[in-house]
Formats: C-alpha cells, sequence, structure tokens
C-alpha cells in the first residue's frame, strides 16, 4: 500500500526563494510533496489549518508575521510540525534565538541541497519514530510538548559539540523539568524514553558510530517506575556513545587531512573557519593550517573558493539559474562580489563562461578572497 507523502509547507516573502526550495528538494525520494507556500507568518498559519502540514520550511525575516512570531505559534499549537528555519548569515544569532521556541534545524542561506535533503530524511525518520511509537505510550501535556522539543535540540548540540559534562548537567536538568511538569506515569515517562533513544540512534547514525538507527529498544516497567529510574535508563547509552564517540575522534586525529576535506567538501557553502576546523579536528589551528598548506599547496580560505566556484561553475553553465541566486547559493550575498571572486579564479566573468567565451581552468591555489 502507498503512503501518502508527507505534507511540506514552504514560508518565504520573496517567491524565488521558494523556488529555490522547491527545486532543491528531493521530494519524491524522500516521501514528501510541497503541499504550498505562505508569504508571512500569518498566511503560514492559515494554510496550517487548511493542509495540516508535518513540515514547515520558514525564513525567519518577513513583513508583517515573521519567523520568530510563526515559531512562537507553531510551540504553543502545533508541537507536532517539524519546522526548518531558513537563515541569512547576518541573522544567525537572531535565528539561533528563534530556534528556542521549537524548531527541529537550521540551515543557512544559500540553502546547500545536500544538508537540505539530509535535515528532510532526518525530520521523515523522526515523524516515522512517532508514528510507530506503541500507542499505548500516554501524551504529555501541550505545554511540556514545547519545552521538550528545545530540549531536545540542545541535547543534540551538547552531544555534537563533544560536551560531556554538559550532557550530564542537561539530564539533571531534564529531571527537574520532568518533576515540575509533573511528568512521571509509566506511559509518559515511556514516551519521552522512546523520543530520547530515537533522537539518540540519529547522533549516532549522523556522528558515524553505526550505519542506520537500530529498532528503538522499548524501557522495562522497572525504568519506568519513576522518573530518576527512567533517567539512568536513557542517559547511560547516551553517556556511553559520547564517550565512544571523543575517543574516536581523538584517536583519528592524528591529523587526518582527507577527512578534513571531506568535512569540507560537505560545508563549503556555510562559513567554514580555520578555529571551527580546528576544534572539530582537535589540533591547533596554526598546525592545522601549516599541514593542509603543506600538503596540498594551498590554504584552507582558497580550498574553500575553490570547492565553491566548482559548484558556481556548474550552476553558470544552467542558463535557467540567474546569477544573484548562484552568488547566494555559493556563499556571496554580495553579486558583484561574486563576479570578481569567479573572474579571479577563472579568467572569464559568469556571463562570458555561459556564453561560451574561452574558459581557463582557474588556479585555485593563487586564487584569495
Amino acid at each position: 500500500m502507498n503512503k501518502e507523502p508527507y505534507r511540506v509547507l514552504l514560508v518565504d516573502d520573496e517567491p524565488w526563494n521558494r523556488d529555490i526550495l522547491r527545486s532543491l528538494g528531493d521530494w519524491m525520494e524522500l516521501g514528501m510533496a510541497v503541499a504550498g507556500e505562505a508569504e508571512d507568518g500569518e498566511q503560514a498559519i492559515q494554510l496550517v489549518k487548511q493542509l495540516q502540514p508535518h513540515i514547515i520550511i520558514t525564513d525567519m525575516r518577513m513583513p508583517g508575521t515573521d519567523g520568530v512570531e510563526l515559531l512562537q505559534t507553531l510551540s504553543g499549537q502545533y508541537p507536532q510540525i517539524k519546522v526548518i528555519v531558513v537563515s541569512g548569515y547576518d541573522d544567525f544569532n537572531y535565528a539561533k534565538h528563534a530556534i528556542r521556541h521549537r524548531a527541529a534545524d537550521y540551515l543557512l542561506k544559500p540553502v546547500n541541497p545536500d544538508e537540505l535533503n539530509g535535515v528532510l530524511a532526518k525530520c521523515a525518520r523522526e515523524l516515522e519514530k512517532a508514528e510507530s511509537a506503541p500507542e499505548s505510550w500516554e501524551a504529555y501535556p501541550s505545554s511540556f510538548a514545547g519545552e521538550f522539543t528545545l530540549l531536545q535540540q540542545q541535547a543534540r548540540l551538547r552531544f555534537n559539540d563533544l560536551n560531556l559534562q554538559s550532557l550530564r548537567e542537561w539530564f539533571q536538568q531534564l529531571q527537574q523539568k520532568l518533576e515540575h511538569c509533573e511528568i512521571h506515569r509509566p506511559r509518559q515517562l515511556g514516551r519521552v524514553a522512546y523520543e530520547l533513544k530515537a533522537l539518540l540512534d540519529e547522533l549516532c547514525v549522523s556522528n558515524g558510530l553505526c550505519d542506520r538507527p537500530e529498532v528503538t529498544a522499548l524501557p522495562s516497567s522497572t525504568a519506568l517506575a519513576s522518573i530518576p529510574a527512567a533517567m539512568d535508563w536513557i542517559s547511560a547509552p547516551y553517556y556511553e556513545a559520547l564517550e565512544q564517540l571523543i575517543s574516536q575522534r581523538k584517536f583519528k586525529n592524528k591529523l587526518n587531512l582527507d577527512e578534513v576535506k571531506q568535512y569540507m567538501e560537505q560545508h563549503c557553502m556555510e562559513m567554514i573557519t580555520l578555529e571551527q576546523l580546528a576544534q572539530i579536528f582537535f589540533v591547533s589551528k596554526e598546525y592545522l593550517s601549516k599541514v593542509f598548506k603543506k600538503e596540498y599547496e594551498v590554504n584552507v580560505t582558497d580550498y574553500v573558493v575553490r570547492l565553491r566556484m566548482t559548484r558556481a561553475k556548474e550552476w553558470v553553465m544552467d542558463d535557467q539559474i540567474p546569477f544573484k541566486h548562484i552568488a547566494e547559493m555559493t556563499g556571496y550575498e554580495d553579486v558583484s562580489y561574486f563576479y570578481r571572486v569567479f573572474k579571479k579564479h577563472f579568467g572569464v566573468s559568469p556571463g562570458e563562461m555561459r556564453k561560451g567565451q574561452p574558459r581557463l581552468s582557474g588556479n585555485p591555489g593563487n586564487s584569495t578572497e
């Protein structure tokens, strides 16, 4: 029997931004369909009532009812909807603040297709997990639902930051929240434990600890006898997985430059800095800069430019994509600056390349931003 696709609602005041999202999503492969579009938060809420979407992708800065107000409304009234925030670099802190209201994840503009589809696939897995959860689990109060979404986002960040002490503190906060909200009945605790185990499975896959999510184990009646018992049941595998991940990262990074390159290739449309890379791979930025330049005869910044320009060239050769869109998708909000970088890299302007003028291959080792 064919399953009905998950419905997606796009929210952005710029039609071309919505068009880009439509074109980048692997909707059919992910079992999804774009059910509608809205120009602001107010229109989005009306469409939520009509379309009952499973996923909403929203911009933050919009005239009228903006993304923050939309997230606040969704958090209180529709906690089951997965929300993906899209934000420009200048709005990054603004978006992080808004995420506290309920967002499942965020993407920086220009949206990277692989990242978008990765986040959508994650949302689909979470929706499937929720649908397959035992019917015996009891729903918790809506007042707790929004806070629990925020708590899960915090757990995700602390795990990915490899911060074991911070994760321990998070479980203490969760226990206090459960006690305050009187989430103590076994069937309520069962739902909390089940969802946190599903989140851990996802974190293990995304960090390379396993190839695919496990069949989420169900807690025993003993584990659900009290809030502390439930916390012990779910926190133990979190600590074990994080300790394993920390050990792996420290062991691997002696430094494996192939892994550094792979990471840069996956995240080249984001604001990658030398400091971030050094932190991720447990080395000093001075050491990383030195060995990367020695091995590849190009510095980190120039290598990112090379990756971006390779992607930009592919899009330039497609005359259906405006240059303004290409600039934004490759991380340059200033179109004129994108033109300068592109011409310095390839020796011809984007327009000349599209018209079929003689092209130069460009030397990323000599190009700088």
